[in-house]
């Protein structure tokens, strides 16, 4: 018997039925889009991140513009405090590989704080996907969803169709945060992180092939 063959053949084999390594998990930066005083945004994104924390394959990070502080007056040279708030959370969204933006809706569309801190940033948005988790009175917050999908369009993003909105958002949750009847809900976020990991992965892999040229 030729063992040599016979060793060959079995490695042969056994290479050719070997699965495919597990990509890198996604790394998600999720916005929480208000800083108003009595929001309810913390409870909305601490629902969204206890659903995505049983997502195979993410892993969250939240970006709270409450805490990040930007300044309003967009400018070329910030001095140094500003600077380093900036360089703070330039460097988060930076590394993630698509967004979820909790936003709530004012007079028909999103928050200032929100726009500002999206226009104080270019290259950190662009070929990654963004998806809108919005809540609010009888519109759920979805005015603002789509005055926002113009906004990422101009910055190069590809935004998931499907959302997660809360209509009457206040009513919904108990005093724990707790989602009243979870069920919908659960099945609308799942939707939007599966489409969430497709798009960000694709685009993590086209990113990694061929830099995007703007």
């Amino acid at each position: 018997m030729d063992t040599t063959a016979a060793s060959t053949s079995s490695t042969s084999s056994a290479s050719s039925t070997a699965s495919p390594a597990e990509p890198a998990p996604l790394k998600v930066a999720v916005i929480l889009g208000s800083n108003r005083d009595g929001r309810f945004g913390p409870v909305v994104a601490d629902w969204f991140l206890a659903r995505a924390a049983g997502h195979p394959g993410v892993e969250t990070e939240l970006i709270d513009v409450a805490e990040a502080d930007l300044p309003t007056a967009i400018t070329f040279s910030p001095g140094p405090e500003e600077a380093a708030r900036l360089a703070a959370v330039s460097e988060r969204l930076a590394a993630a590989d698509a967004f979820v933006v909790v936003t709530p809706e004012y007079n028909h569309s999103f928050p200032a704080p929100l726009k500002t801190l999206i226009d104080w940033h270019s290259a950190e948005w662009q070929a990654k996907p963004v998806a809108f988790v919005s809540y609010g009175g009888i519109s759920g917050g979805l005015r603002a969803v789509e005055h926002l999908r113009q906004v990422f369009a101009e910055l190069h993003t590809v935004t998931v169709r499907d959302t997660v909105s809360f209509h009457n958002a206040g009513v919904l949750f108990d005093d724990e945060g707790r989602h009243l009847d979870p069920e919908p809900a659960d099945v609308a976020a799942k939707t939007l992180l599966d489409q969430l990991v497709w798009w960000g992965t694709a685009l993590r892999d086209a990113r990694n092939l061929r830099p995007y040229g703007a």
